[in-house]
């Protein structure tokens, strides 16, 4: 039941400059010049040029020297991995850390976002979508008066108002300076003198001063001279790269010496060069020796020929959260696909590729259920460029729609545990799309219909969750699938929860309960189920039964080390104890709540913890730190389903903290103190969270004599029901 959170990082995104910028400082000032005249300005150029990182230091500069004008700070969205129009709107909330729990139209989501927030956003690498981008960001600037757009890619977006800034490459000197930098990185006894200064000039000049060239080049100086590297710069690749010799110098400057890196490379390295062109953005080494290997390219070579790329600027080493990945610049992999389908095994390669990554999902999702969840969340979230294209790679042939299927359903605990509702639901529905199926492949279709429901329901789009759940339940009936039946069964039940039917969602997440156990099934979805049941019961007033329940989560999650699923037991375990008037306890459950919810980005876990804690808060006597963090917590529910929003069970702390704050403080500093909880950043108002009562001192309103009102807990959804 979580989510991924729009995290407020008034910053931005922008990744911190690795090495030396040089040069381009007449360049950087004009930039900025234009950016403070119109509200979308486009860097062009061709590939290699240096466009993106002109641009993102214009966006640092613009964002740290002007704070008022971009005060919600400046933001990269990196568009070239995204090959499908329909994900581009998608692409971009990432980008904004912007995730949402409805079924709103992503581009409504993005303009409410964007339309009270003055910012700079980044667009790069937009050409393969150039006319979806450009009908996208003319929107958002009607829209959203304080977003101002900063584009890069070879040709402006053609909208009105646009401010086009052609980017030729760097002065003669800033040239050599750039290929001198570059060489010494690679070759620290690497210096210019007089006796080669002649060698480089000439080099930049052949190079035509294209950077990308220039650190192709400088990568060579570190084992043939500029006399030798000249002498290797005849314009003899034109051919090899479909070029015709009539076209721009700077093209053919910069094929030429791509070429030229590819001539220089053996023939493995060239066979690697051609075969990695299969990734999108980063990747690790052993998706590279699954893919990459074969007869004639034996694996235990792999690890020899990457060094060599990497040494020779052809591949970037990257720290990430997931750890080590790699990465080819987009110019130097588009060359290496031509090589690739010009050796007629693109089709066998995207074929590995997909293989590779259905299987990474399905060990994902066994190790979901283990202490690693959260490495396993930094590594889908690391992949996520080269997942989609496995998944276009079953949609292009229609006899693989299954593996589609598959793959989609497997990765349910990201589109559901980190706020990937919207786009689980764009591959769920696209791969359920071909009706007939062979019959040794129901079971993946079943797989993906429940989670269909379930990502449904959690979006608050019940008609389309209860569709696909009756079928899932149909088809596993008819086929026997025993396990299919208890995830439709639960589904439902998980439906009837968020939508306040309590009696029925005791009813059948019950008898999914049973199911489960019955076929031997155990994770984190049959976990999450008896929680879910216990939060029905709960509801309900059966704080027994809901004890016991969530008590044997508990200490199932703590055996496994299991933490998602554990977060919610912890809120129910919170529940119970501050209906019955242990304030204290339910504090401490709810502090580890918090501490895991923000952990994974869960939105839903997290703005329901916290609007309890606020609860606790009223209860220890200080009306003014709850509605501080009411009002934190309140702007989280704009992305959050309807019917969970909705909700008045789920709802009753929220509105019972409101009541009694508001009557301790009165209504004009009840308003101040929750004013002033909507300004937190997200990382201040969880450290707030989890301060011991004792260190934040005395809230402003005497503790109450006797057991405060916010101790005890009303369902508030129907007076008739049993209170805790």
């Amino acid at each position: 039941m979580g989510q991924r959170p729009l995290r407020s990082t008034a910053g931005g995104n922008l990744p911190s400059e690795l090495g030396r910028f040089i040069g381009r400082g007449g360049e950087l000032a004009e930039l900025g010049r234009l950016l403070e005249s119109s509200r979308l300005v486009t860097v062009t150029g061709v590939g290699g040029v240096g466009k993106s990182r002109l641009a993102l230091a214009a966006a640092r500069a613009a964002s740290e020297g002007s704070q008022e004008r971009y005060c919600d700070g400046a933001w990269l969205a990196e568009l070239a991995t995204v090959r499908d129009p329909a994900l581009l709107e998608l692409a971009l909330a990432e980008a904004l850390e912007l995730t949402d729990h409805t079924t709103r139209p992503p581009r409504t989501v993005l303009a409410e976002h964007l339309a009270g927030r003055r910012l700079l956003l980044v667009l790069d690498g937009f050409e393969q979508l150039v006319d979806e981008c450009a009908d996208l960001v003319r929107e958002l600037l009607r829209r959203c008066p304080g977003l101002h757009v900063l584009a890069v890619g070879r040709r402006p977006l053609a909208l009105d108002g646009e401010l086009a800034f052609p980017l030729a490459p760097p002065a003669p000197e800033e040239a050599l300076a750039l290929l001198a930098a570059r060489a010494s990185a690679a070759d620290p006894a690497f210096a210019v003198t007089a006796e080669n200064r002649g060698r480089l000039v000439e080099l930049c000049d052949r190079l035509d001063g294209i950077p990308l060239a220039l650190e192709l080049a400088a990568g060579r100086l570190r084992t043939l001279s500029p006399a030798q590297v000249l002498a290797r710069l005849e314009d003899r690749f034109a051919l090899l790269t479909g070029g015709a010799r009539g076209g721009l110098a700077r093209h053919r400057a910069l094929r030429t010496a791509i070429g030229w890196s590819h001539e220089l490379c053996t023939p493995a390295e060239r066979l690697l060069w051609a075969r990695l062109s299969v990734f999108a953005g980063q990747f690790d080494l052993d998706a590279v020796e699954y893919v990459c290997a074969g007869p004639d390219l034996p694996v235990e070579d792999v690890l020899d020929l990457v060094g060599e790329l990497l040494a020779q600027s052809l591949l970037v080493r990257e720290e990430t959260p997931a750890g080590v990945r790699l990465r080819m610049l987009e110019t130097v992999r588009v060359y290496g696909a031509g090589w690739l389908e010009s050796l007629g095994d693109a089709g066998r390669l995207r074929r590995r590729h997909r293989d590779w990554y259905v299987g990474l999902a399905t060990w994902c999702e066994l190790d979901w259920f283990s202490p690693r969840q959260q490495e396993v969340a930094a590594l889908v979230e690391a992949e996520l460029p080269n997942i989609r294209l496995a998944l276009e790679c079953c949609l292009d042939e229609p006899d693989e729609a299954h593996l589609g299927q598959y793959l989609a359903g497997t990765l349910w605990f990201y589109w559901a545990g980190c706020g990937r509702l919207t786009e689980g639901r764009h591959w769920l529905d696209r791969t359920l799309e071909p009706a007939d199926q062979a019959v040794e492949y129901e079971t993946s279709r079943l797989k993906a219909l429940w989670v269909l429901g379930y990502v449904a329901a959690l979006q608050g789009d019940a008609a389309a969750s209860m569709s696909a759940l009756y079928e899932c339940r149909d088809g596993a009936a008819q086929s026997g699938n025993t396990v299919a039946a208890a995830y439709a069964v639960h589904r439902m039940g998980c439906l009837a929860l968020v939508s306040d039917d309590m009696a029925r969602a005791r009813e059948l997440l019950g008898a999914a309960l049973e199911q489960y156990r019955a076929a031997g099934e155990l994770n984190s979805n049959v976990l999450m189920c008896q929680v879910e049941l216990g939060m029905a019961l709960a509801f309900l007033g059966d704080l027994p039964g809901a004890l016991g329940l969530c008590g044997e989560v508990r200490e199932i999650c703590e055996e496994r080390g299991e933490r998602w699923t554990k977060a919610y037991a912890l809120y129910v375990l919170a529940y119970a104890a501050l209906g019955a008037g242990r304030t204290q306890e339910a504090r401490r459950l709810l502090s580890e709540c918090v501490a895991i919810n923000h952990v994974f980005h869960d939105l839903v876990g997290l703005v329901l913890a916290l609007e309890l804690l606020a609860l606790v808060t009223v209860a220890e006597g200080d009306a003014a730190e709850a509605a501080v963090l009411q009002g934190a917590a309140e702007p989280m529910w704009g992305g959050v389903g309807l019917q969970l929003f909705g909700s008045g069970y789920f709802n009753a702390p929220r509105l019972m903290c409101r009541e009694q704050a508001g009557e301790l403080l009165g209504a004009e500093r009840y308003a101040a103190c929750e004013a002033e909880g909507r300004e937190l950043s997200r990382e201040a108002l969880v450290g707030r969270a989890l301060r011991d009562p004792e260190e934040r001192g005395a809230g402003g309103v005497p503790r109450q004599a006797g057991r405060p009102r916010g101790s005890r807990v009303s369902t508030g959804a129907a007076a008739e029901q049993p209170q805790p």
